[in-house]
């Protein structure tokens, strides 16, 4: 089981939650974390969470290893929080950590407006992460959710994204890729139905002309066996 699925099915689903788009990220600037505050866990990975429905307790201090995954409750959530998810070297299990709601987000900035790149900042009211994900594609996807879902769920004033490329604020741009794709695979058919109809229509013009022609030709030698006969 992939770690995205993992995390779903551990973390989300019991509470009746839908993940939506999970990116592993690393920190771009180690943070500075107190020895005694690491309690000798070791490595670890981090995931931060986009996800809505009922309150997360119990998160603690700590993190490593990072990914980000968005989730939202099956109805309509009450709220939608970003969480800290962390698996620490060794462990199968994940555990919720530092969690924020989305008004609580202030600002995302995806470093570079003009091409595709891994890293991308987030800032809170009493937080600043500065994160490169896996792939570029894996940030812009998770960039694109995560503006989409502030759009329609933020209840006071909604983040600012900033160095973001203007094809990940342009709404469901997925979705619409999806549905152009769907859209373009219609009309290939359909040219191809088009195309496979005037080719059976002109086939059956031909076998017309060809009956027409068989039918000429019977009667003419019928004629000339009557004529030879007499």
């Amino acid at each position: 089981m992939s770690a995205k699925s993992a995390i779903n099915k551990e973390l989300f689903t019991p509470h009746d939650e839908k993940m939506l788009v999970a990116v592993q990220v690393k920190r771009r600037t180690k943070k500075k974390i107190p020895f005694l505050a690491t309690g000798g866990q070791g490595d670890y990975m981090t995931f931060i969470c986009l996800s809505g429905g009922s309150a997360l307790n119990g998160l603690g201090d700590r993190a490593p290893l990072g990914l980000l995954v968005g989730a939202v409750t099956n109805k309509k959530p009450s709220h939608v929080s970003i969480t800290k998810v962390k698996q620490f070297q060794g462990s199968l299990s994940f555990s919720k950590r530092s969690m924020w709601t989305i008004d609580q987000l202030r600002q995302v900035n995806g470093c570079d407006p003009n091409r595709d790149c891994p890293e991308f900042d987030l800032a809170f009211d009493n937080a600043f992460d500065q994160w490169v994900a896996g792939s570029a594609g894996e940030k812009c996807t998770f960039i694109q959710i995560l503006h989409h879902t502030c759009q329609r769920y933020s209840s006071q004033s909604k983040p600012e994204f900033v160095n973001c490329q203007p094809k990940l604020l342009g709404g469901n741009s997925i979705l619409h890729s999806a549905a152009d794709s769907v859209t373009s695979a219609v009309q290939k058919a359909s040219q191809a139905l088009n195309e496979r109809g005037e080719r059976l229509g002109r086939a059956e013009e031909k076998t017309g002309e060809m009956k027409n022609s068989a039918e000429q030709f019977a009667v003419t030698a019928h004629k000339l066996a009557m004529k030879h006969k007499c």
